[in-house]
């Protein structure tokens, strides 16, 4: 699949992969149609979701499955009259109805604003208004959907409230319902440019609210980057960022970049984190690549690894907060995988990484990315030269 998106998808060095990494961006690109409907088109039957939880239950989920529930999905959203440019809050965690939204949200050309479920009454409000939301789906649960309920009288553009279940609160509608009775889906007859929004978020970090990001119709593409030559992914790939769905990083480890390597996208949906957990569902799924904060990695080395067969594991990347070399030294020692450390924003996809053909460097986010131009400054705003720091 990114070989209709790249100019030279094979490189054999970081200076080649600099030198000719160059996108092919076509006109009215839609990830859900150009992507996820291609696959199901293409390769119906291709593992593209392995859904888990802490409770054991397991689901696979084809392309041609997610093509059928987002279809689903998007049908029952144009009854409620959400289409091009509408945005809907998703509240879904981990749960596998986030990637039919997503989806669904991507073929009407509405506007997906992901949020975490530790959203309060007060965060709601201010996202409510700032974005003019027109729809909530969320899980059905009481700490969730209370807060909804109680910002609704301070959210006048909310229309619809809905929930994927297992509580349907007094008001709400039933997204399971609703996918069961909802019609043959219609394409619409136009969906987005490629400048249009595809998702906002709400990003912290800096004083006062938080601010919105935009993030336009081709951002899916800048993730090829992503998967393929940081997680290193192919079509046999079986891939697991821990991330919930309320943060960006779940778009940029479980879906677009993997979905464009043909990888399958590994969910396993915990309420708590538990390392044990996450060794035994290594071993049992067979598992092959690992994208975590670095803190994850400090606990995982902290358990007999003895007790488990990582063998499935071929890489592991970071990002999210500074590595100690420790923690490298010891995950490398117990598996033989090295840490490849990137970085990025939410305004951006990655900025800096480590890839395939360079040596991991403890301590160090990698080298630039062919999609950014980055200059390191000293402090009087002058590029410094090589071996001053900046």
């Amino acid at each position: 699949m990114i070989e209709k998106y790249l100019k030279q998808s094979s490189f054999n060095s970081y200076d080649d992969f600099m030198a000719n990494f160059e996108l092919v961006v076509p006109e009215h690109f839609n990830f859900a149609y150009d992507v996820v409907d291609e696959w199901a088109r293409t390769h119906p039957q291709k593992r593209a979701l392995l859904w888990t939880n802490d409770e054991g239950a397991s689901q696979t989920y084809t392309f041609a499955d997610i093509k059928r529930y987002s279809d689903q999905a998007a049908a029952y959203f144009q009854r409620l009259g959400i289409g091009r440019g509408d945005m809907v809050m998703a509240i879904l965690k981990r749960r596998a109805e986030f990637w039919f939204t997503i989806i669904a949200l991507h073929k009407l050309g509405a506007v997906i604003i992901p949020a975490t479920h530790l959203l309060t009454k007060k965060d709601l409000v201010y996202r409510n208004n700032a974005a003019d939301i027109k729809a909530i789906i969320a899980v059905g649960d009481p700490l969730i959907t209370n807060h909804i309920d109680d910002a609704m009288p301070e959210s006048p553009t909310i229309r619809h409230r809905i929930s994927i279940g297992p509580h349907i609160p007094a008001g709400w509608e039933d997204f399971q319902q609703g996918l069961a009775n909802a019609p043959a889906f219609e394409r619409p007859d136009f969906v987005t440019n490629n400048e249009d929004p595809l998702i906002v978020s709400f990003t912290s970090g800096t004083t006062g609210n938080p601010k919105m990001v935009m993030l336009d119709a081709v951002y899916p593409l800048g993730h090829i980057q992503t998967a393929s030559f940081w997680h290193n992914l192919h079509e046999n790939s079986l891939h697991l960022t821990i991330a919930d769905t309320g943060w960006l990083k779940a778009v940029w480890g479980k879906l677009y970049g993997q979905w464009l390597a043909g990888a399958t996208v590994f969910v396993y949906d915990h309420e708590k984190f538990v390392p044990a957990d996450i060794l035994k569902i290594l071993e049992t799924h067979k598992v092959t690549s690992l994208c975590a904060p670095p803190t994850i990695f400090r606990f995982l080395i902290r358990e007999d690894l003895t007790k488990y067969d990582l063998s499935s594991m071929e890489w592991c990347t970071i990002a999210g907060e500074a590595l100690n070399p420790a923690v490298y030294e010891q995950f490398h020692k117990l598996t033989g995988i090295k840490l490849r450390e990137g970085y990025g924003q939410s305004e951006t996809t990655l900025t800096v990484l480590t890839t395939p053909w360079v040596e991991p460097k403890p301590g160090s986010m990698g080298l630039p990315s062919p999609q950014y131009d980055v200059d390191l400054l000293a402090p009087d705003g002058r590029p410094v030269e090589v071996g001053e720091q900046g």
